[in-house]
């Protein structure tokens, strides 16, 4: 049966968690007929969480099996986002290895760590790490691969992966708020610069969604019990229904929505 997306190839970055947004994207766009590259940083087995270890996860290369299973290609990419030369690298083997590159979503971002502190006392090598992966990495990537989709004159789709925290501030989180809002921004420029090639560049801003690096939130106790009482939906998201939406945007339903900022979030940001 033919989905959607047949016969299109997607790159996703950061997609090598188990329980994470990344992997649910790359499954939902594979479901939908794509051929996938996914990309992750190379982490070693050692930090894989507990659950991961578990079942014997080995990061993207288990994502590339999940997707071949399903009838589609994968090719899985250990890639530095940070780094020209490897944003560059993944847009020349993608084209390579898949023929052409239709769909990009900027998903990898910086776990939370030491820059989760107030502003005066956060260290600029942790400022730096944080908007370096999150803001210029997405950056580098668009650059390079947007450039293979716009050369192929068909058209294309870019979803970048914002957060509410890009559109709401939140003490300790200046860092990333930041980084993130600049994706906002940047998304309705490239939406403007693109529209002419046929190439529709969105964002979307999830809240709390129920992945490996949230659990500590999402875990029963006063954390969890304080989000809910400021999400109107009473819950926490799922990574299936961030990769849902991405792939709605990616085919023909989303052929005239460009420059927009959605919220996965429960009603969160509204309230």
């Amino acid at each position: 049966m033919a989905g959607p997306l047949d016969g299109k190839v997607a790159v996703v970055t950061g997609a090598g968690r188990h329980k994470g947004i990344g992997r649910y994207i790359a499954l939902a766009l594979a479901r939908d007929g794509a051929d996938v590259v996914v990309t992750g940083s190379g982490r070693s087995p050692e930090t894989f969480p507990d659950a991961e270890k578990e079942i014997g996860w080995r990061d993207i290369e288990s994502v590339a099996e999940e997707i071949r299973a399903m009838g589609r290609k994968c090719l899985p990419l250990v890639t530095d986002m940070t780094k020209a030369e490897d944003a560059q690298r993944l847009a020349d083997e993608t084209v390579r290895e898949m023929g052409r590159v239709d769909i990009l979503v900027n998903n990898a971002a910086a776990g939370r760590g030491s820059d989760r502190v107030p502003v005066i006392q956060l260290e600029e090598s942790e400022w730096r790490r944080v908007l370096d992966l999150n803001l210029t990495g997405a950056f580098l990537v668009t650059k390079a691969v947007g450039a293979k989709v716009v050369a192929q004159g068909e058209g294309g789709r870019i979803v970048n992966i914002s957060s509410i925290l890009g559109r709401q501030g939140m003490i300790t989180s200046s860092a990333y708020s930041a980084s993130k809002a600049g994706l906002l921004l940047l998304t309705q420029v490239l939406a403007l610069e693109l529209a002419p090639q046929k190439i529709n560049v969105n964002a979307i801003c999830p809240g709390l969604i129920g992945t490996s690096r949230m659990d500590d939130v999402t875990a029963p106790g006063p954390i969890r019990d304080m989000v809910m009482r400021t999400t109107p939906l009473g819950r926490e998201g799922y990574p299936e229904e961030v990769g849902d939406l991405v792939s709605f945007l990616c085919g023909p339903g989303g052929d005239y929505v460009t420059g927009q900022t959605i919220n996965i979030d429960g009603g969160r940001v509204m309230s």
